[in-house]
């Protein structure tokens, strides 16, 4: 199996997390990281093997050593990181949001199937345990019939201590509605298909160049089963995400990405065990599948262009 050489651009603390599984990973090889602040990229560089380290993105394009690029920078710059790598022929895993905008998302999605090459999302949570869990109950029915899907988060503080930058809390292209709804709006759109946003209601801080204090929203499946929205930060509770799926037969809560509890009619949802499973390693095998012309599972620009879409909807409701 041949390996996948890959270029790093960006190396905040998402992108980092992602480059200590690619450096690990029998069948990658890390051949150049990118940063825009040289003292980062050379500090990167120095922990891992002093891998050739640059603070301009062309040179990890240009470089013919190089079959992928990983985008992991703020999303107002995918776009013209992700233009110009189509145009150099690199195959691309981008971070989410696919980008800033609805136009930006759809002509890069687009130029990116013109161009014949592999593309992909950083969305973990559909390789992981609980998410193959969940997806089997859906498909078995073992749920019933499903009464409402609930998306919850809740911030003690925005940005999160581990996210303390400027874009991260601005409103131009940060926010939790950005940056965390959209692991379980890509969720919904895999395991159930389309959606539409009803009525969407975002309140603003008094600093208008901040994110987001709050978000409450209302979206359908096409059959009709509402989805409901709920983000706060700012506010005196710990940290607290879930994702759940209220059935007559079942209830599925996915809570903090990891604890999976199911409970029955009349029952108190329990955790239920599962597989330890790196969900970031099984994207790069994916991703080593993909690059090799195997059958793969990756999460791809049209599934990111159709997150980007219901964002897009969100934010200006």
């Amino acid at each position: 199996m041949d390996n996948l050489k890959i270029g790093i651009i960006g190396l905040g603390a998402v992108g980092k997390r992602l480059l200590e599984q690619f450096a690990i990973h029998a069948n990658v090889t890390v051949e150049m990281l990118c940063d825009t602040n040289p003292a980062l990229a050379k500090e990167t560089s120095e922990q891992y093997s002093n891998i050739p380290w640059t603070t301009n993105y062309d040179e990890i394009l240009k470089n013919k050593q190089i079959d992928w690029v990983y985008i992991a920078v703020p999303p107002k710059y995918h776009y013209q990181i992700v233009i110009s790598a189509i145009e150099s022929g690199k195959h691309i895993l981008c971070e989410k949001p696919l980008a800033n905008s609805y136009e930006e998302a759809k002509e890069m999605y687009e130029k990116a199937q013109e161009a014949g090459i592999i593309h992909a999302m950083n969305f973990p949570t559909p390789y992981s345990s609980a998410f193959q869990v969940i997806q089997e109950k859906v498909q078995k029915q073992t749920v019933g019939e499903i009464k409402r899907i609930e998306v919850k988060g809740y911030f003690h503080e925005w940005p999160r201590p581990w996210q303390q930058n400027d874009w991260i809390g601005s409103k131009e292209q940060g926010g939790f509605t950005r940056e965390v709804f959209p692991h379980y709006l890509q969720i919904i759109l895999q395991l159930f298909g389309k959606l539409t946003v009803e009525h969407a209601k975002i309140l603003f801080p008094a600093d208008d160049r901040r994110s987001e204090e709050s978000m409450m929203a209302f979206l359908k499946l096409e059959d009709g089963t509402p989805v409901l929205l709920d983000g706060v930060s700012d506010i005196a509770l710990e940290e607290k995400i879930s994702f759940t799926i209220y059935g007559t037969q079942e209830t599925i809560s996915l809570h903090d990405w990891r604890i999976l509890k199911v409970g029955g009619s009349g029952e108190k949802p329990e955790e239920i065990p599962l597989e330890t499973r790196n969900s970031l390693v099984h994207l790069i095998d994916e991703l080593v599948k993909a690059h090799n012309g195997h059958d793969s599972e990756l999460v791809t620009f049209e599934q990111g262009f159709a997150v980007q879409a219901v964002l897009e909807k969100l934010l200006k409701s």
